[in-house]
């Protein structure tokens, strides 16, 4: 089991207007790469053309790790960015979304768990007064409100320009340091941050449901929390993680099917499992995850969970799903040979195999 990323660092398409990558990216390398600090000057001036092809440069110059280390180390900069985000008068918000969720790739970011909102300037020749006053409070921690952007602002009503959508990458990628995973699994006094991700395992963007799925996968990794995210009502993960995985067309035998969590009973014929295989897979490996210690296995043998993954690997001959689907059934049976007549079909249990409560495979 491993760290999960989001996704290679993002690019987009619009760069190929201004030059080809193949022929001419090299010159960001001049003079001790001084036409990337430009571009970060750039970025940060006052005409939205000007900065619209700086940003979408930059953007695409994160493919290359010695530039990504420069801008992601440039506190200043990542600073500027998160704020850019959360002005509901950027019209580029999602492209800052974009740059800030390769940014995470990078150990450097952690700084922004030290970071504060600053309002945004007011243009020159406006009245304050004719403006809408900012969302966050001047000084407010910046991730709250990244967070804040995200849930509120996936149908466009926080900003018109924006739907937040790659900050999902950004959380998934930032989940893979201690500090983010802190982040999302500290109580605070609106709750957990990481149930506001919870309600967007299936929503209709993909990129959303492909962040959020690593974000989950990734906090799992802090074994003494897992009892948190089953037991606390306030959280309640199983059943975001099941839903993904579940069809109204499965066949679930009716007495299986009243063990299952309230949330998976009798499904609407028309409720469909996850379309994407990785995220799929993403959310077999996060039981896997859970299945590390014996209570959380005995739990989720009581709610039914082999009947889901029974189903959905007959439902999905894909290699991607059905190998952790085989491997979560060896763990939730290993300790109940005696009950086993044939793992229902799926993969023989070698009976020799032990592991320790608390041991995660890490692949490296």
């Amino acid at each position: 089991m491993y760290i999960q990323q989001a996704q290679p660092p993002l690019q987009t398409g619009r760069v190929n207007r201004y030059f080809s990558w193949g022929l001419y990216s090299h010159i960001f390398k001049n003079n001790d790469y001084e036409p990337v600090k430009d571009l970060k000057d750039l970025v940060q001036s006052t005409g939205s053309t000007t900065t619209v092809q700086a940003l979408t440069i930059l953007v695409n110059l994160c493919d290359n790790q010695t530039i990504l280390e420069s801008l992601a180390s440039d506190e200043k900069l990542v600073e500027y960015v998160a704020n850019q985000v959360c002005n509901t008068r950027q019209k580029h918000a999602d492209l800052f979304c974009i740059f800030l969720a390769n940014l995470a790739k990078r150990d450097q970011i952690t700084a922004i768990f030290k970071m504060k909102f600053t309002p945004p300037k007011v243009p020159e020749g406006v009245d304050p007064k004719d403006l809408e006053p900012p969302a966050f409070e001047t000084g407010a921690n910046i991730m709250d409100c990244l967070l804040d952007c995200f849930v509120r602002g996936s149908d466009r009503s926080f900003n018109k320009f924006a739907n937040f959508d790659y900050l999902a990458y950004f959380f998934a990628d930032l989940s893979r340091f201690k500090q983010g995973r802190d982040y999302f699994i500290t109580l605070r006094d609106d709750g957990y941050p990481i149930t506001k991700l919870l309600v967007f395992t299936e929503i209709e963007s993909k990129i959303r449901r492909t962040g959020v799925a690593s974000t989950i996968k990734n906090c799992l990794f802090d074994i003494p929390f897992h009892e948190k995210f089953i037991f606390d009502d306030s959280i309640n993960l199983l059943p975001y993680i099941l839903l993904p995985l579940a069809d109204g067309s499965d066949e679930i035998p009716e007495d299986e099917m009243f063990e299952l969590p309230d949330e998976l009973q009798f499904l609407s014929e028309d409720k469909k499992r996850d379309s994407d295989n990785t995220i799929l897979a993403t959310y077999v490996e996060c039981l896997l995850l859970l299945s590390t210690t014996k209570k959380i296995r005995s739990h989720l043998r009581d709610k039914s969970v082999y009947s889901i993954i029974r189903a959905l690997h007959k439902g999905l001959e894909v290699d991607e799903v059905q190998d952790p689907c085989e491997r979560l059934v060896q763990v939730l049976m290993r300790d109940d040979h005696e009950n086993i007549e044939d793992i229902h079909k799926i993969k023989e249990v070698d009976e020799d195999e032990e592991e320790d409560d608390d041991d995660i495979i890490e692949v490296l």
